[in-house]
């Protein structure tokens, strides 16, 4: 795959930034497309295209307006509040929009001539969101095949990581640091560990205690 050419659907956050890292291993190109659809903080977008012109990628930003307009809920209304329920998806899900996102991202690799999409969705961790789950990005690769007549290959480096283990990768591909200190994960945009107080954000400490812990046993072992 070192000679070939990969997009990566990237928003800024610590998973499609860990994603960015992988893909630059993997693959001898790599571009990253960043949808804006009027989500909840433009924090995102510009925290996005800061890591990608320090990466030297280049950047697709594409507007996905629409989305808004079909799908209000916590993500793309700052007046709606965030809130999270056992055993209910999440307010903060949006509909549609990983299908959106995949689809557009496949369109624009078909037309520079690369056949693999990469993606941070992860059904370990994945927050109740149903599109986030191996079913269906397997099932969507089939269907772009299909469409386009063209080998799409959706790669989800982190799909059966849980967050401890996604810092884990950062850590083996070099960017720790880099991932903790610059990335957008919070959902009140925060850039960073973020306010501490958002769902997005007490998953992403919880993985970063666990996986400090580790390294700190591990160190005692040695």
């Amino acid at each position: 795959m070192k000679k070939d050419k990969a997009v990566v659907v990237f928003s800024g956050g610590q998973d499609s930034t860990t994603c960015l890292f992988w893909a630059l291993k993997q693959f001898g190109e790599v571009e990253v497309v960043t949808f804006d659809y009027g989500q909840r903080h433009k924090q995102e977008i510009e925290c996005a295209q800061r890591i990608a012109k320090e990466q030297g990628v280049g950047q697709t930003i594409m507007d996905m307006s629409l989305l808004n307009q079909l799908a209000p809920n916590a993500l793309t209304r700052d007046d709606v509040a965030i809130e999270q329920v056992e055993g209910e998806i999440p307010n903060t899900f949006v509909d549609g929009r990983n299908l959106l996102f995949l689809s557009f991202a496949a369109v624009y690799a078909k037309q520079i001539g690369a056949r693999h999409i990469i993606t941070g969705v992860c059904e370990t961790d994945f927050s109740g969101y149903p599109d986030c789950r191996d079913s269906f990005i397997k099932s969507l690769n089939v269907t772009l095949q299909l469409a386009m007549d063209y080998p799409f290959v959706i790669h989800t480096p982190l799909m059966w990581l849980n967050k401890a283990q996604t810092w884990k990768l950062s850590d083996e591909l070099g960017a720790f640091e880099y991932i903790r200190e610059k990335t957008l994960t919070c959902y009140n945009g925060v850039i960073g560990d973020g306010c501490g107080e958002c769902p997005a954000c007490q998953l992403r400490a919880a993985g970063l205690e666990a996986y400090e812990e580790e390294r700190a046993n591990n160190g005692k072992l040695l």
